[in-house]
């Protein structure tokens, strides 16, 4: 072959080698730009649809309402003079105990017609839902979705109500959220056998008596409960389910890493196009542990030198309507990976922390870290990792 063919062919090489790197950054570029769009739809509370589990699905099974998953509903209605709607048990095993309207999803329903059904037959008022307060899990299988809601239409049957003034409402909110109690008070959806064998039964004293709630700290200024609060300030935008099938019981992370120099990096699996991380939950850890799997994963030498943060839930997805087929729950959530800065050697011995405001190196060549580069994002998605301005999610285990 003559030296001119040869160099012909090697520049023909050269020229393929720089087309396919180009080809690559364009496809690229334009995987990251669908990805950009996705997360602006879950930061307005919008949903994507589920395609496919990245983590954990063999160690999950599909949501099956009565079977493998549990989903209560639990509503916070206040009257026009600030007081909570609240209903007395009849049942035996807690008669006479006030709870919060509350009650289980039953096969076929979406979230929001069970909360209407529940406060319908447990109250006698027609209602509809304005957003979710708070989200309390306990593995896939136990599932508590809390509602702010308002009253719609007149009563329609008979039921014994009582209403606690909203300067003294902090101590219920605190009661749900377990912000400043280790106590819950469960509602009338399981039975006391039930309460005892899957770990629920937690002191009802508060709820059991009605009188302990006026002898508390009426200062107004001591501060009111948190749907109290929402009302006045709302602390994240309304999120209501949004009607979207998922089989299982997910978690999508937008996880983030931010640094002093207000950087922001987003962690994306590449194949079969660029895309979040969607892990199942499992029935042994909490929902949001899905987010930690994901970072053994992807990272295992830095998973034990970052703290794995959920920090809330953009929104959620669940339509409920093909029993076992569609009665899982995709949350959409920001999940913060944070430097643990106690790090120790080898010996257990503390070491100094130093930084370098980068993320952890991906090890796993499935994932890959892209830094936000679009300024308006950049800024909605800091804003919420400082605020954390989205809908709580709490563990109860």
């Amino acid at each position: 072959m003559s030296k001119q063919s040869s160099s012909s062919q090697h520049s023909g090489n050269g020229n393929l080698t720089r087309s396919l790197i180009t080809h690559d950054m364009e496809v690229t570029e334009k995987g990251w730009q669908q990805v950009e769009e996705q997360v602006e739809r879950l930061l307005s509370g919008q949903g994507s649809e589920v395609t496919a589990c990245d983590v954990g699905l063999e160690q999950s099974k599909p949501a099956t309402l009565r079977k493998t998953v549990t989903y209560i509903v639990c509503a916070v209605i206040f009257n026009e003079k600030e007081e909570v709607l609240m209903v007395q048990e009849a049942k035996p095993d807690c008669y006479k105990q006030w709870y919060l309207p509350a009650g289980r999803v039953e096969v076929g329903e979406s979230l929001e017609e069970a909360l209407r059904r529940e406060v319908k037959e447990e109250a006698g008022f027609d209602c509809e839902p304005i957003t979710l307060l708070l989200i309390q899990e306990q593995g896939p299988q136990w599932i508590r979705f809390n509602f702010l809601a308002k009253v719609t239409g007149q009563r329609s049957h008979r039921a014994y109500t009582h209403v606690c003034t909203s300067v003294l409402m902090r101590t219920l909110m605190n009661i749900i959220n377990q912000t400043e109690h280790d106590t819950v008070g469960y509602p009338s959806e399981t039975s006391g056998d039930e309460r005892e064998q899957e770990g629920f039964t937690k002191s009802l004293t508060v709820l059991t008596k009605p009188t302990h709630f006026y002898i508390l700290n009426t200062d107004p200024d001591s501060g009111c409960c948190d749907a109290f609060r929402y009302r006045q300030d709302p602390c994240h935008p309304v999120t209501l389910p949004v009607d979207l099938s998922c089989r299982h019981v997910v978690q999508r992370l937008v996880l983030v890493f931010t640094n002093a120099k207000e950087q922001i990096w987003v962690l994306l699996i590449k194949a079969p196009v660029l895309h979040l991380p969607t892990a199942a939950a499992v029935k042994t850890h909490a929902v949001t542990w899905a987010a930690n799997m994901v970072v053994q994963e992807a990272m295992p030498s830095a998973y034990y030198d970052q703290d794995v943060n959920t920090l809330g839930v953009f929104s959620l997805q669940h339509n409920g309507r093909q029993h076992g087929k569609t009665d899982g729950v995709c949350f959409n959530t920001l999940v913060a990976l944070v430097p643990d800065h106690v790090q120790r050697n080898e010996d257990g011995e503390k070491v100094e922390w130093t930084g370098t405001g980068q993320p952890p190196p991906v090890e796993n060549p499935r994932y890959v870290w892209h830094e936000v580069q679009k300024q308006t994002l950049k800024e909605k998605l800091l804003e919420k990792t400082k605020n954390t301005s989205i809908l709580p999610m709490h563990s109860l285990y």
